[in-house]
C-alpha cells in the first residue's frame, strides 16, 4: 500500500474484498467464515514480518495470503514458516521449500521463457538486455533467463539492477544506447517501471528497442501513459482483457461490485483473488487450513479458477500464460503461451 508497489495495492484489496465475498457467500473456508486483516507489505520487510508475526502469535490469523515482493517472503518465513499456510500469489523466481508455503504465482520456466521463444518468432527479438530492481526475484529471474538460453537462438546479454525505489534512470538507459541488445526483460515493480517507461520513451528507445515485462500491469500503463507504452509486451496469466469464460465471470462480477472506475483488474491484483481461492481448495481437501494435512494434497490436484486450469506440482501452481501487447492504455492478447501441464 505504499513505496514503488503501493501502485498495486488498491486493486489487490479490492479483489481480496471480492474474494471473501464470494467466499462467504458459498460457506466460507473448511466451514469458518472469512475476514480479511490487511497488512501494509509496501514497508521494509523486517517491519511487515514483525506484524505477520505478532497478528499469528495473537491468534488474529489462520493463514497469510496476497502479493507482496519475494523479499517481504523470506522475510515472513524466517519469522513464522511452518506455522500456518501461505499462499504466495506474486510471480515468483522458484521454489521455496518452507513447510506451508504455496507458490501460486507464474514462474519463469512458464512466463518469462516462453514470452522470449514467442518474441524471437514473431518479432525477431533474440539478444535481450536485462534491467530489474535489486532484491531476489529479479535477480534470480535474470539469471535464470541467462541460463536458460545460453546456447539457443535468444541471449541475455546484459544485466543491470537499481533499488527499489529508483526514480533516475539515466545512466541505465546511457548503457542501453550504447549496447547490442534488440529488447530490453523489464523487471521493474509497479512505479518504478512507470519512470522507466517514460524516460525510456523520452530517450526515443521506444522505436528501436523491444520491452518485455512479467511484471508490467494495466495500471502501470495507465500510470506512464500512452506515449511511454509503445512496443511493450507483457507476460501474465490474467489480463483484464482475458475473455475466456472463467475470466468473464469474474470481470463481471468484479466491475458489478466495485463499479466502472474501479481499479483496472490485471494479474496482481486478480492473484490476491487466486490466493484465497487456493486456501478454499485447501480446506475442502483436507477439512482444514493446518499445514500437516496440506502438505499431503496430491501432487497433480487441479481446480478451475478465473484462470483456467491451475495444476499443483509439490507446492507450485502452474496456470495458462498469455503474452500481450500494449496498445496505449491497455493491453492486446497476442497468443496464449504456456499451458498448465
Amino acid at each position: 500500500m505504499q513505496g514503488p508497489t503501493g501502485i498495486y495495492g488498491p486493486g489487490c484489496l479490492a479483489c481480496g474484498e471480492l474474494a471473501a465475498e464470494d467466499l462467504n457467500s458459498a460457506g466460507g473456508i473448511a466451514g469458518s467464515p472469512v475476514e480479511l486483516v490487511a497488512v501494509d507489505g509496501g514497508r521494509a520487510p523486517h517491519e511487515v514480518a514483525s506484524e505477520v508475526a505478532r497478528l499469528i502469535e495473537l491468534g488474529r490469523v489462520d493463514a497469510i495470503a496476497g502479493w507482496h515482493i519475494s523479499a517481504v517472503r523470506q522475510a515472513i518465513t524466517a519469522r513464522v514458516g511452518g506455522r500456518v499456510l501461505y499462499a504466495f500469489a506474486a510471480m515468483h523466481e522458484g521454489g521455496d521449500d518452507t513447510p506451508g508455503v504455496f507458490m501460486i504465482g507464474e514462474r519463469p520456466v512458464n512466463q518469462l521463457l516462453p514470452a522470449t521463444a514467442w518474441m524471437r518468432a514473431h518479432h525477431g527479438v533474440s539478444r535481450w538486455a536485462v534491467v530489474g530492481n535489486d532484491y531476489v526475484f529479479p535477480r534470480v529471474t535474470g539469471s535464470t533467463a541467462r541460463a536458460a538460453l545460453r546456447g539457443s537462438p535468444s541471449q541475455v546479454v546484459s544485466e543491470t539492477y537499481v533499488p527499489l525505489g529508483t526514480r533516475d534512470f539515466a545512466g541505465v538507459l546511457r548503457g542501453l544506447e550504447s549496447g547490442d541488445q534488440d529488447g530490453v526483460i523489464m523487471l521493474l515493480m509497479g512505479q518504478d517501471a512507470v519512470h522507466f517507461n517514460r524516460q525510456f520513451a523520452a530517450a526515443g528507445l521506444s522505436s528501436s528497442l523491444t520491452r518485455l515485462s512479467p511484471a508490467v500491469e494495466e495500471n502501470t500503463l495507465l500510470a506512464g501513459g500512452a506515449g511511454a507504452n509503445a512496443n511493450v509486451f507483457a507476460a501474465a496469466a490474467y489480463f483484464d482483457g482475458l475473455t475466456t469464460p472463467e475470466s468473464a465471470g469474474l470481470a463481471e462480477r468484479y466491475y458489478r461490485r466495485f463499479g466502472e472506475y474501479a481499479p483496472s483488474l490485471n494479474a496482481v491484483g486478480e492473484s490476491c483473488y487466486e490466493s484465497l481461492m487456493f486456501l478454499r481448495q485447501v480446506g475442502d481437501a483436507c477439512g482444514s487450513l493446518e499445514v500437516e494435512p496440506a502438505l499431503r494434497l496430491a501432487e497433480r490436484h487441479s481446480y478451475s479458477s478465473p484462470r483456467g486450469l491451475m495444476r499443483m506440482h509439490g507446492n507450485l501452481v502452474d496456470q495458462d500464460v498469455y503474452i500481450a501487447a500494449a496498445d496505449g492504455l491497455r493491453f492486446e492478447i497476442q497468443e496464449q503461451i504456456a499451458y498448465a501441464s
